[in-house]
């Protein structure tokens, strides 16, 4: 098996055999022993190095695809599961770094399942590997060790978390201490042995990363016990020197000494911030530091060193009492002479990232990647001087902003970098409050944003593209993009053109600008309005979409043509702002989106630009297809033919898409005409069940399929495709992960299929969710959907209150009432969030309230019925959606969610399935959704006042029952009478 895996990874490299390769790969992991023969051939030094790389690459995936067992059962069984933790260490260990990071990795997904409790003997694996002699062995077992431990640095802090460092810290910490005593003798005794100092500053850097580690959550007693030991060992690495490492080092990349000083610094914030009353060495680091800062080198090998040196230092200057040491006018001269202003000026090495990658550039900029760089460490450490000693250091950094800007006025064409220089001290000193969403929320009051905008950026906007530095026109642009909240609208639609003129510069930077900022503009708010509607931006929409995806459309490859997610972005947000005023350009817009969707098809390489280019399409339908029937069908001819390529060529990553806007589409159509021809023969193939072995594909899937059941019932039946549809349901609500699905599906069926076709299939349908609820598979949210489904049918037009319960009653004499009070009432708690769910349900309970015999049999389970419902709708104001406002609502919190998946992308979250936010049709565009909520009986109602009405017209024996809750529960009467009942 060996054999046949390694050369299936071979196989992987070759874009022809690759896509066969990775299949067989998928099914052989389903083989016994699959994970072991993985780790065999990653430790294997006779087979060649990408095979192993790709092996452990895999290795991982795999591990994260099917360790956890809490979703489908267990993947893996137990054996093999015991011989991967008996073995991963000891491989590891022998493994070269560039493998180890990758089944670091692994090990780190398994200990976040296993660790401590099902694996409580890796440490003392771990342990018994040190070597005091080989470094490199050692250097396996510290990977491991901070593979697992580092995870702890983003937990909240809990019991079982303090449980599981303590039980670390009881076995770790003596070895711990023996290995950082053995390497600094080390090191001191081959300071001139290049070789062996290599491995030595690995186990040094790994040394520091698990020193962070153990220390991120509380200061273990140890490590206070052993401060000064710890302390002085570090502070002698951040201060040393040695040639034999440092002579002949590649100036691009930080080699490994600077790699241990940055790590050191790291050490040193983390005890300013967290344990600075103890921290007594802290001082001296302050000093090093600041000289460290004076000494190092402008080359990009020393960023991270400076970055992490400079972010030490702002966390002294936050804690108040050590605030003092920076306080004389004569430090915080030197401080921005010596320090800010060498950090924060444009240097050679910046200059050709513009030129040589920018999108790289853009991204260290506008994503947070550039944390670690000088400008933004720079940029922090002056806003935390600012927070102490606002006036003073705000008076010296204008003096050096004037002498920067008189400089420029002398030379524009020679000293633009003392622009750029000046561009980023203001906004350094000038930004007290800023979020990455909505920009900068207050200011200095001793910097006035809108005079130095006036005077200092709006002549480099309205300057010709050869008339000023690529570099200025991007500070002027960015200066937009910061200061936004601080322009009026009248400022901001003055600009606005200009900005739009820039998407036509010949330069990647300044036009890539241009977009963000014109997509940050789009979506400002004030006054709880967006800044600009529908109208201000139509009529600049067709021009902006043209230049964007024309911009896009410049790739020379499929990777290059989607590497700008900002420029798609922004298109995006230029559909979603203008809506159906890019109706007259749709033609043309849907022209570019479908060259390019010819274009990136070929190979999906970024899932950021994919969203948006997704969430575009379905902006465009969503608010195009809603103006008529004949623009929908425009829609559909140029749309269609593209997404069925997408299913018919199998490209993975896009399918979810496509039938997320198939689905938005046919949802548009009216209910009461017949199901559209192209529809009908897509109906077939969504049913083969290996689309639904793709669990990516599922929430999409059932999302058309309910869409095919409201819009053609009658063709489900004619076509005896009812069964297929009920295997798939069978499916669904057999996996944990998928069960809810199952349910909207099934609840589509009893609302829109004539009971006559489902009543052979009735009983069954109850039995597997019952199957599951009876069984070690019940979850808590199978049970909550359980209650819902329940309550549904009960306010379903075709069911009514009596179906369930008869069903049930069929199925087990007595068992309504047990499900009732063991099951449903319990779990209906967990129904209050979504408001859609909330309504849902209590229109379910008040139909079964006045008409459910079988309920209304049970005084006791009615009475306890009717409080858990109360208790339901008993929500803050406002939670439960009543018909005034419900549309706006409806539109707000889609905007919410929208904003919401914009920013989990921009987080790098990603996921198999990504809902696309704007293929959801508002009001009475989604026909289909209208229908469905119709047949549901849960629309335009206030559920409130539907209870009331239920109880006052429905129920029979009204006064005998109302008697019962003065009775019984009195203390629900006044919440009754407030919801309409007469009592």
């Amino acid at each position: 098996m060996s054999a046949e895996v390694a050369a299936l990874l071979r196989q992987s490299f070759d874009p022809s055999t690759s896509k066969q390769a990775e299949e067989r790969l998928r099914q052989a992991e389903t083989q016994s022993g699959f994970a072991s023969v993985l780790l065999e051939i990653v430790a294997s030094t006779s087979i060649d190095l990408p095979t192993r790389q790709a092996a452990s690459l895999f290795f991982k995936n795999y591990v994260k695809r099917n360790w956890e067992d809490d979703e489908e059962g267990q993947k893996i069984a137990l054996s093999d599961r015991q011989l991967v933790k008996d073995n991963i260490v000891s491989f590891m260990t022998r493994m070269p770094p560039t493998l180890q990071v990758q089944v670091g990795e692994a090990v780190t997904l398994i200990a976040d399942t296993d660790f401590p409790a099902k694996w409580d003997y890796l440490i003392d694996s771990l342990i018994s590997q040190i070597s005091l002699t080989d470094m490199s062995v050692t250097n396996g077992v510290l990977q491991t060790a901070h593979s697992i431990f580092k995870r702890w640095r983003s937990q909240f802090r809990s019991d079982a978390l303090f449980t599981e460092i303590n039980f670390v810290l009881s076995r770790f910490c003596e070895p711990f201490l023996a290995i950082f005593k053995q390497t600094d003798l080390m090191i001191d005794q081959n300071r001139n042995n290049k070789q062996a100092l290599d491995i030595l500053l690995q186990t040094l850097l790994l040394l520091t990363k698990v020193f962070y580690d153990l220390n991120c959550q509380d200061i273990p007693e140890f490590f206070e016990d052993h401060m000064a030991e710890f302390m002085s060992v570090l502070h002698k690495y951040l201060t040393i020197d040695l040639p034999v490492i440092t002579a002949g080092e590649d100036d691009d990349v930080a080699g490994p000494l600077q790699k241990v000083k940055a790590s050191i610094c790291e050490i040193v914030e983390l005890y300013t911030q967290r344990y600075e009353e103890i921290f007594t060495m802290l001082p001296e680091f302050v000093n090093t530091t600041w000289v460290l800062l004076t000494q190092v080198s402008l080359e990009p090998k020393d960023d991270i060193l400076v970055s992490k040196a400079l972010s030490s230092l702002t966390s002294v200057v936050r804690v108040p009492r050590h605030a003092q040491l920076f306080e004389s006018e004569e430090v915080l001269k030197k401080f921005v002479e010596l320090i800010v202003l060498p950090n924060m000026s444009l240097r050679t090495s910046d200059e050709e990232l513009f030129e040589d990658d920018p999108i790289e550039y853009i991204r260290r900029d506008l994503e947070g990647s550039d944390s670690d760089t000088r400008r933004r460490a720079a940029t922090e450490f002056v806003r935390s001087l600012v927070e102490k000693f606002e006036q003073k250091i705000t008076s010296i950094v204008l003096e050096y902003v004037k002498v920067y800007l008189t400089q420029y006025a002398a030379d524009p064409v020679s000293n633009w970098k003392s622009k750029d220089t000046a561009m980023y001290l203001i906004s350094s000193i000038a930004v007290k409050g800023s979020t990455t969403k909505f920009g900068v929320s207050s200011t200095n009051i001793m910097v006035d944003v809108v005079e130095f905008f006036n005077v200092n950026v709006l002549g480099d906007l309205h300057a010709g593209f050869s008339e000023r530095h690529p570099i200025t026109k991007v500070d002027a642009i960015k200066f937009i993009h910061t200061f936004r909240n601080q322009l009026t609208k009248q400022q901001i639609t003055s600009v606005f053109p200009m900005l739009a003129q820039h998407l036509t510069s010949p330069n990647y930077v300044v036009y890539t600008y241009a977009a963000v900022t014109v997509e940050a503009l789009l979506t400002m708010k004030r006054d709880g309005q967006t800044l600009f509607s529908t109208l201000d931006v139509a009529p600049f929409s067709a021009e902006l979409l043209q230049n964007l995806l024309s911009l896009i459309e410049r790739g020379s490859s499929p990777e290059k043509l989607a590497e700008n997610d900002f420029l798609m972005r922004c298109a995006m947000r230029v559909v979603i702002s203008a809506q159906e005023g890019i109706a007259t350009a749709t033609e043309v817009t849907v022209h570019h989106l479908n060259k390019i969707l010819a274009e990136i098809s070929k190979n999906p390489s970024n899932p950021k630009f994919n969203h948006y280019f997704f969430e575009c399409y379905g902006a465009v339908i969503k608010y195009v297809g809603a103006i008529s029937k004949e623009a929908l069908a425009q829609l559909e001819a140029m749309l269609t033919s593209p997404l069925l390529m997408i299913l018919q060529n199998d490209t993975t990553e896009f399918i979810p898409y496509a039938f997320q806007l198939l689905a938005e589409m046919l949802e548009m159509h009216d209910t009461k005409e017949d199901l559209p021809l192209a529809y009908k023969q897509l109906l077939q193939p969504i049913l083969t069940p290996t689309l639904w072995d793709s669990r990516g594909n599922i929430p999409a899937l059932v999302r058309l399929l309910q869409a095919f059941v409201v819009q053609g019932p009658s063709h489900l039946v004619s076509e005896k495709l009812l069964e297929p549809v009920l295997g798939i349901y069978q499916k669904l609500i057999a996996s944990r992960a998928n069960d809810g699905f199952g349910f909207d599906l099934v609840e589509s069926l009893f609302a829109c299929v004539p009971l006559q076709a489902l009543e052979p299939y009735a009983q069954q349908i109850f039995v597997l969710p019952l199957t599951r609820l009876s069984g070690a598979s019940k979850t808590e949210k199978l049970a909550s959907r359980f209650a819902l489904f329940l309550a549904t049918c009960a306010s379903t037009q075709q069911l009514g209150p009596d179906f369930a319960p008869s069903i049930l009653e069929r199925i087990q004499p007595g068992l309504f009432a047990q499900l009732m009070r063991s099951i449903v009432l319990p779990h209906t708690s967990q129904l209050a969030s979504p408001s859609a769910t909330t309504k849902r349900a209590s229109c379910g309970f008040g139909r079964m309230l006045a008409s459910c015999s079988m309920l209304k049999q049970d005084q006791a389970l009615w009475l306890q019925t009717l409080t858990t419902c109360l208790k339901l709708l008993e929500l803050p104001a406002g939670a439960v959606l009543s018909d005034a406002g419900s549309l706006l609502q409806q539109q707000q919190e889609e905007e919410t969610m929208a904003d919401a998946a914009l920013m989990a992308l921009d987080e790098g979250f990603q996921a198999s399935f990504a809902k696309l936010v704007c293929s959801a049709p508002l009001g009475t565009a989604n026909q289909a959704y209208l229908a469905l909520a119709q047949l549901q009986g849960s629309t335009n109602v206030d559920p409130r006042r539907f209870l009331a009405t239920c109880l006052n017209e429905q129920l029979e024996g009204r006064d005998t029952w109302l008697a019962l809750v003065k009775q019984q529960a009195a203390e629900t009467v006044p919440v009754l009478q407030s919801y309409g009942l007469n009592i």
